[in-house]
């Protein structure tokens, strides 16, 4: 079992927050000792989180918000600066499939919808919180990828699409903070129990493929404060750092 570095006194911005990955990584980072910011569209799910937290004696703040509200993302960063004056870790987790589909078959609606939702809000979030993480002793940030950034497989277009565009927007992040305290990597989770995964596998046994509270446990190690690694994917299938192969 992954043991949890000490998160004690620090404050964590977790995305996506109400089920699947982003629940547990919530509950483990407060479980560890941090202050948990979070966010999701769903209120029921982040109450029960913040439920779960309180009764471990742990601390939330619930931010029920449609990271498609750009605006309201802003305000966000504005508003973890006047309580706290600082943010270590930021987790961008939040995100959608789309539809399974020929390329040429996708509706313009749903692609920018992904797009919206699985890259602009993640520049935003980017945007809003980076001096944040600035101010921070040892900045965290963290943004979800998958192997679909690298690998091209048919009726994937609209989701490979994004994860490869964010994983090029944290690469960018790291080169232009690697002098600094502030670590940026990407966590590829690789195939994990959730509702995106049943959707867009749906004959699958779900007993087959591993639970997103064991997958989350391991999100943590990118939030260590002693952490040395920028710039880089983790992958959880093979509990290792690798890096993108770089252009020619």
């Amino acid at each position: 079992m992954t043991t949890f570095p000490d998160l004690s006194g620090r404050v964590a911005l977790v995305t996506g927050a109400s089920r699947g990955i982003g629940y547990f990584i919530a509950k483990y980072m407060a479980e560890a000792g941090a202050h948990v910011v979070a966010v999701a569209r769903t209120v029921g799910g982040l109450e029960e989180l913040d439920d779960e937290i309180k009764a471990a004696g742990g601390q939330a703040t619930l931010v029920p918000l449609d990271l498609t509200d750009m605006a309201g993302i802003d305000r966000l960063g504005g508003a973890i600066h006047e309580r706290w004056g600082k943010l270590d870790i930021m987790v961008a987790n939040a995100g959608i499939l789309g539809v399974i589909a020929p390329i040429g078959h996708v509706e313009a609606k749903v692609f920018e919808k992904v797009m919206a939702t699985n890259v602009t809000s993640v520049w935003r979030l980017i945007r809003s919180v980076d001096p944040l993480l600035r101010l921070s002793d040892a900045g965290r940030a963290i943004t979800l990828t998958s192997s679909l950034a690298h690998n091209s497989r048919a009726f994937w277009s609209p989701y490979a699409a994004s994860k490869a565009a964010v994983e090029a927007m944290t690469r960018s992040w790291a080169e232009e903070t690697q002098n600094m305290a502030l670590r940026v990597n990407s966590f590829d989770p690789g195939r994990t129990r959730t509702a995106m995964r049943a959707q867009a596998v749906p004959g699958e046994d779900p007993e087959t493929v591993p639970h997103p509270a064991d997958v989350a446990r391991k999100v943590l190690l990118l939030a260590d404060p002693t952490l040395a690694e920028t710039g880089k994917i983790y992958q959880a299938v093979s509990d290792r750092f690798v890096t993108h192969r770089s252009p020619e």
